[in-house]
């Protein structure tokens, strides 16, 4: 909002008879209940070519630990899924795989090599290519005592459950969804004024961040352009 995008022009709409749902942050972080020690060490770190899952919902990419949860491109990735979940049940519960190039066949095996008297954070390092801060993601998951089992933890590296409690606000957020619905609009102009022709993140839609929705907002704007030069043009002929 200190930028500018702040949405004042809603309300204006919404009394002149225009539908508005109302807007919520897209592309954003969320909350994570990390201990005290993990949020202090290791605010700030990436989390390197993960996968995220949220029931059917998927995706890939790198993901930052916040000291008040967690966010990056496979976050926001997962679009209005995890929103969803928290809105419906308080929570959402995210499975990360830590190495979704590995089958958990292969880091079964890799995992069965002896340890030869390493500590498990210098043998995961070792045998699985985990970073300090994926170990210790990992003890946070599934508690201070990791399996020793190497099918169990493997299965563990694969899916480490991250309990999301909440949506970061609207001005941390990158986007919004949220805004002036598809039933309000004839083309991109307003039905309940016509003489207003609207684009972008105005419009009740949310894609996952960087091109996909620079594109869409660039290309609404077009057409509302074209749009309404078309409208100027038909005055013209009929005032002819």
């Amino acid at each position: 909002a200190r930028l500018g995008s702040d949405g004042a022009w809603a309300p204006l709409l919404a009394a002149r008879g225009v539908e508005v749902t109302p807007f919520q942050a897209a592309n954003c972080g969320f909350d994570v209940g990390w201990s005290p020690l993990f949020a202090d060490r290791f605010a700030g770190e990436p989390l390197k070519n993960v996968a995220l899952r949220l029931g059917e919902t998927t995706s890939r990419g790198d993901a930052m630990v916040a000291r008040y949860g967690l966010e990056g491109g496979a976050v926001y990735a997962l679009g209005a899924a995890p929103r969803e979940a928290i809105a419906a049940t308080g929570r959402a519960v995210v499975q990360i795989d830590l190495r979704p190039d590995l089958s958990l066949e292969t880091l079964t095996a890799r995992l069965s090599r002896p340890r030869a008297g390493q500590s498990l954070a210098n043998f995961l390092r070792k045998a699985a290519h985990l970073s300090p801060v994926e170990v210790n993601l990992l003890r946070e998951a599934h508690g201070l005592d990791l399996p020793a089992d190497p099918a169990a933890l493997a299965a563990a590296i694969k899916a480490a459950p991250v309990t999301l409690t909440g949506v970061q606000p609207l001005d941390r957020a990158i986007s919004s969804a949220g805004g002036l619905t598809l039933d309000s609009l004839d083309g991109l102009a307003l039905k309940a004024a016509p003489d207003i022709l609207v684009a972008g993140e105005m419009l009740d839609w949310e894609a996952p961040t960087g091109g996909y929705l620079l594109q869409a907002c660039f290309a609404t704007g077009v057409a509302a352009a074209r749009q309404a030069l078309t409208r100027l043009e038909q005055e013209d002929r009929d005032a002819g």
